[in-house]
């Protein structure tokens, strides 16, 4: 009898369904509770208080399989909550509310029921509230934040809206939404200013690919990964099908993004995006900057000329004048900035303008910044549009106008440069701090002095944490970017865990130029292969920086890494261990039959593809070669190695230069033996060797041939020689194949396929850089047969 009043009593004082997916009317979760939480019947999601920074808490839903969770909903993104006494009551009469610290409603529902109903967590991650006869009176789904799950339908109202930073939840600047005309768009809300980026503006909407005519404004994600929208827009996951968790989320970067889950390593992989250049987002620099990107440095913004930057740690504040300019014509000149534009805030279209007649139309507008010259293949003529405002700038070699810049004539003459380069800052930045002001009812001053002496000596332990923190960052490095990295998924691992993964670095399973590879096991029991580099030269912060590039690289074709270790000065990547080994190893032992080679040699199109171009930052391979690709349990490709030879001897010496030769003799592109500007299409002519090896069986530069007397000897012979050579002496009317493929491969291999993929191959390694195809049209072309033939 005393053990159930006990029972009792402890449930009147804690009426948290711990355990359920379903909270009843008269309880509540706790913020200091780390086991007050709901969770699906399927275990997949959990609905509870979030950490959104340093003791702030958001009421949010997340999902539990991804490492780390992926919050998928938040209640009150921007007013996080106390991490004391706050909480969130389901109260009698079915309102479910928000109280921070126990004082204030920072949140609620606004139901309201005299039937009884509950809140109830589902499957598919859709938190509801709704009375027992099945009537819904609040759920989760109608309200999304930035990400919208498999079943739940975007409607007219509800707008997904990005968050501030990688680190900071509460809203950002870009929104995905229906617009008045019906149609789904991408928008920029920044501080002054805002503008639709997506579809292309400069597009009607049913040359877009839209429909303005279907008022019902709703989309949907299946999920198998096929988006379906009332107004037209259709893409499917790259991986579709049932099977992996999918999520579609507008990132903080203003791109939106289909991503897949991975259960073996629990990693999200980008499966589809709207945008591929980052530079076609508005406001991703802010007001007279410019966005440009390439594929060895990524994206940059940079002030034009007699402008600063506004905001040293946020770029979306842009630049402002150093300069004021009069409306007296005379003391006003023009900077000529090639391929630059400027999108939108136009005085007027003026068409079959010269350029002195639209320089005196800018002249003579007050308002009027700068003016662009843009030649139209329509009209064959050029037209003249003055700017008002220098928004949304970009420069790119594909566009064919220039900017005339309007400054000051002594700002014309001067040695300035056009542009003022500064690299654009992509480290996450801390979230905004949020301040609380409670009412009081009344004073009581012996309680002010119990909390002005709590306070100092608060502040007292503060700075006593403070100094031995500092303590220990001296002694062990960069704490604060090994933390950065450690909220975008990765584990900071010490020299001794390692060491004793590997077994004292006893079990190597493969070696390159960066350093050998070790099987470990790692606490978790994850199979991990642990790279220990040989070089230890790098300063910690220029690694960190490394590896946060690095990191954030996802993809199904790119190898993922868990973690990293940078104690003294060694350096080591953790990496997910692939059962199958390398490409080298498979195509020496003759395991992978035609099938499988075709798919791969796609799969590592695709992977090469990410890295130049999709990816938030932009990097060169250098080195791809069969040793640097590996395949999983199922053969599926992912490409290894990218980037690392960026963390050797970066602190100085001969390699520390971009222009230094780095790859693996016969895999490496022209350009680098005759020091030409190195660009992506070195990785371009590395995957057309691999694809010839895949193909013939051969290597890449030793060859064991026949003389004319029939005498073996040993002669070295360029793979692309051999090729050319063979088609070049094959007959007009019939192709030998059987003198190219591998015989290893058997006679169980397809024509078609077989002759596409030769035919990108010699595309691929052509000796002008300019003729070789983007790894982006490589697979086009690999997986399109109205594409094979195009050059």
């Amino acid at each position: 009898m005393g053990i159930t009043i006990l029972f009792l009593v402890l449930s009147s004082i804690s009426p948290c369904l711990c355990s359920s997916n379903i909270l009843d009317r008269g309880s509540s979760l706790s913020v200091e509770d780390s086991d007050s939480i709901l969770t699906s019947p399927n275990g997949h999601f959990s609905a509870g208080f979030y950490s959104a920074g340093e003791n702030a808490f958001s009421f949010a839903i997340w999902f539990t399989k991804s490492y780390p969770p992926t919050v998928v909903w938040m209640a009150n993104r921007d007013l996080p909550v106390n991490g004391k006494a706050s909480k969130i009551t389901f109260s009698s009469n079915s309102n479910l509310i928000l109280t921070d610290a126990g004082k204030c409603t920072v949140w609620s529902t606004n139901t309201a029921s005299v039937s009884p109903a509950q809140l109830e967590l589902y499957n598919n991650g859709n938190l509801a509230l709704h009375t027992e006869d099945g009537l819904v009176l609040w759920q989760s789904f109608d309200h999304p934040t930035d990400t919208l799950l498999p079943q739940q339908p975007l409607r007219k109202n509800p707008t997904l809206i990005s968050s501030r930073s990688p680190t900071n939840y509460s809203s950002g600047f870009y929104k995905f939404y229906f617009d008045n005309d019906n149609v789904l768009r991408l928008y920029f809300d920044g501080h002054d200013i805002s503008s639709i980026y997506w579809p292309d503006p400069g597009l009607v909407s049913w040359d877009a690919g839209r429909s303005t005519y279907n008022n019902t404004r709703i989309a949907v994600l299946d999920i198998s990964g096929l988006f379906m929208s009332s107004d037209h827009l259709t893409f499917t996951a790259a991986d579709y099908g049932i099977g992996p968790q999918r999520i579609l989320r507008i990132d903080y970067d203003g791109n939106i993004r289909l991503y897949s889950l991975d259960e073996t390593t629990r990693n999200w992989s980008v499966t589809w995006q709207a945008l591929l250049e980052g530079c076609q987002v508005h406001g991703i620099c802010g007001p007279n900057s410019l966005c440009t990107y390439d594929h060895a440095t990524g994206r940059k913004c940079s002030c034009v000329n007699g402008f600063r930057m506004k905001n040293s740690s946020d770029w979306s504040y842009g630049c402002e004048p150093e300069f004021n300019l009069s409306c007296n014509q005379s003391e006003a000149g023009f900077v000529k900035l090639p391929h630059v534009e400027f999108y939108g805030y136009d005085y007027g279209y003026y068409p079959n303008y010269t350029y002195e007649e639209c320089r005196k139309l800018c002249l003579e507008l007050c308002n009027c910044k700068a003016f662009l010259l843009k030649f139209g293949k329509r009209g064959n003529f050029y037209s003249c549009y003055p700017k008002t405002q220098l928004l949304n700038g970009y420069r790119s070699s594909n566009f064919n106008g220039t900017m005339y810049l309007k400054l000051p004539k002594n700002r014309v003459s001067s040695s300035y440069d056009a542009v003022r380069a500064y690299e654009l800052n992509c480290s996450d930045t801390d979230p905004i701090q949020l301040y609380r002001n409670y009412k009081k009812n009344g004073k009581n001053g012996s309680l002010n002095f119990l909390l002005w002496f709590a306070c100092v000596v608060g502040a007292l332990e503060v700075l006593g944490i403070i100094f031995v923190l500092f303590k220990i960052q001296q002694s062990s490095g960069a704490a604060v970017e090994g933390y950065g990295l450690a909220n975008a998924g990765f584990k900071r691992f010490t020299y001794d865990e390692l060491h004793k993964a590997t077994r004292g670095f006893s079990k190597e399973i493969g070696r390159g130029g960066g350093g050998a590879v070790y099987k470990g096991v790692l606490p978790d029991n994850r199979i991990a292969a642990i790279k220990r580099l040989t070089e230890a030269y790098q300063g910690e912060a220029e690694f960190l920086a490394e590896v946060r590039t690095i990191g954030r690289l996802n993809h199904m074709n790119l190898i993922d890494m868990w973690g990293y270790c940078a104690e003294g000065k060694h350096r080591l990547l953790v990496y997910e261990y692939m059962e199958h080994g390398s490409l080298a190893d498979n195509l020496s032992s003759n395991s992978l039959d035609w099938n499988m080679r075709f798919e791969i040699a796609v799969g590592m199109a695709r992977g090469l593809a990410y890295l130049h171009e999709e990816c938030l930052e932009w990097v060169l391979h250098c080195d791809v070669k069969p040793q640097n690709i590996l395949l999983d349990s199922n053969y599926h490709p992912k490409v290894a190695d990218f980037g690392l030879s960026k963390l050797l001897n970066r602190a100085g010496g001969e390699n520390s230069s971009f222009s230094q030769i780095r790859g693996t003799r016969g895999y490496m592109a022209p350009e680098w033996v005759f020091k030409l500007p190195i660009t992506s299409k070195v990785d371009v002519y590395s995957f057309g060797i691999v694809v010839l090896e895949m193909v013939t069986g051969r290597k890449a530069t030793e060859l064991h041939v026949t003389d004319s007397e029939g005498d073996s000897v040993s002669e070295k012979k360029e793979l692309v020689n051999w090729m050319k050579g063979k088609i070049n002496g094959a007959s007009t009317n019939k192709f030998c194949i059987e003198d190219i493929i591998n015989p290893s491969v058997g006679d169980k291999w397809d024509a078609q396929q077989l002759q596409r993929l030769v035919g990108v191959a010699l595309q691929c390694v052509r000796p002008d850089k300019d003729g070789r195809p983007t790894m982006s049209q490589v697979v086009k072309m690999l997986r399109c047969d109205d594409d094979s033939s195009s050059s």
